[in-house]
């Protein structure tokens, strides 16, 4: 299992033992933490909702969406932004102007899944599944297509693929879990 590093001096499994151990300091560290180049621990947790158990991933969660990061949004950002981004990258893979990706819903505890209305056996509990903000249609498809080619090119594969849309307002639903993923994809569009 892969670490992940709070700072030089501390491992974030020493830091946080269980996720009902954390205390509103240790949420605001939490915060900060990265995942990947482009992406913090704080916002694959962030709520609207307000919650008792401060939706703190546990150790488990935490390398699921790490391994979400390192793997699948990285290459997502990289490649959404090679195709359609306007300016040339930096050396370290960024421009100004980069078309971020926007990650509306990470990690959910039951009690924020709960709220929510999520599902009971919700990818989103394990820390397995993102949902991806797309300013329309056009994104979302260019978006899923760039995460089947990750699959294809890369040879690992996803549990879903889910294009959701309602109102006027679309996304992606992405889960990876760490076995048994369904390669299941979908249209929700209401």
């Amino acid at each position: 299992m892969t670490e992940v590093s709070m700072n030089e001096q501390m491992k974030l499994s020493e830091h946080l033992a269980l996720p009902s151990e954390a205390s509103l300091s240790q949420i605001s560290e939490l915060n900060g933490l990265r995942l990947s180049p482009h992406f913090t621990l704080g916002e694959l947790c962030k709520t609207s909702y307000h919650t008792t158990d401060g939706n703190i991933p546990s150790r488990v969660a935490i390398e699921n969406l790490k391994n979400l990061c390192e793997n699948w949004l990285e290459d997502l950002r990289y490649s959404q932004n090679t195709l359609y981004g306007d300016k040339p990258l930096d050396k370290f893979g960024d421009r100004e102007g980069d078309i971020p990706i926007i990650i509306t819903s990470g990690y959910r505890s039951e009690e924020v899944n709960r709220k929510c209305g999520g599902a009971k056996n919700s990818n989103h509990l394990t820390g397995c599944a993102v949902d991806i903000r797309c300013y329309g249609p056009e994104q979302m498809i260019r978006m899923a297509g760039i995460l089947l080619d990750i699959a294809d090119g890369t040879k690992r594969d996803f549990d879903e693929l889910i294009l959701e849309k309602r109102g006027t307002t679309y996304w992606i639903h992405f889960a990876v879990r760490p076995s048994n993923n369904r390669r299941k994809i979908l249209f929700d569009c209401v």
